[in-house]
């Protein structure tokens, strides 16, 4: 899958900003795979099955756009996939830092793989989804920084709804 990428993340929960990301990079890859972290030792908000839910809801105009899931190494994943490209957004230059290191760490366990950056539109280049979390919990108006279907599943994960599958 030459023209193929993976953008990964918790997505806990999906932004704007991510969508944004997987937009353009629809765009730019004929193939792109929003993988979805799961790691047991990392407390979300949402779990994985919801996680995944958000963002297939999101992305389902995008034909061109999967969502998976993956346990354990990005790197891992990306070489059973056959995929060589990883995309990762930066919003801020604290980003920079953490990606950075994880970049020249990727390199080092998987060479063949390459690292692709991507800068939100500057309309969401400040979202983060503990930032939308926070908002969400002391009862501010969300619907700026997330796409109305993940408003939406916020909405009925907090008032104990169980979502429709």
């Amino acid at each position: 899958m030459r023209h193929s990428a993976i953008y990964p993340g918790s997505f806990d929960p999906l932004t704007s900003g991510h969508l944004d990301l997987i937009e353009r990079a629809s765009h730019i890859f004929d193939h792109v795979v929003v993988a979805v972290g799961v790691n047991s030792r990392k407390k979300t908000f949402f779990s994985a099955e919801e996680r995944i839910e958000m963002v297939k809801s999101s992305v389902k105009s995008l034909k061109n756009v999967r969502v998976d899931s993956f346990n354990g190494l990005l790197v891992n994943y990306a070489r059973a996939k056959k995929i060589h490209v990883l995309l990762r957004g930066l919003r801020a230059f604290s980003d920079f830092e953490y990606e950075f290191q994880m970049a020249l760490a990727n390199r080092k366990l998987a060479p063949e793989i390459e690292m692709i950056f991507l800068m939100p539109k500057e309309t969401h280049s400040y979202i983060s989804s503990s930032t939308v979390r926070e908002i969400s919990d002391r009862g501010g108006d969300i619907s700026q920084f997330v796409p109305p279907s993940v408003k939406k599943f916020i909405e009925r994960k907090k008032s104990g709804v169980r979502s429709k599958n």
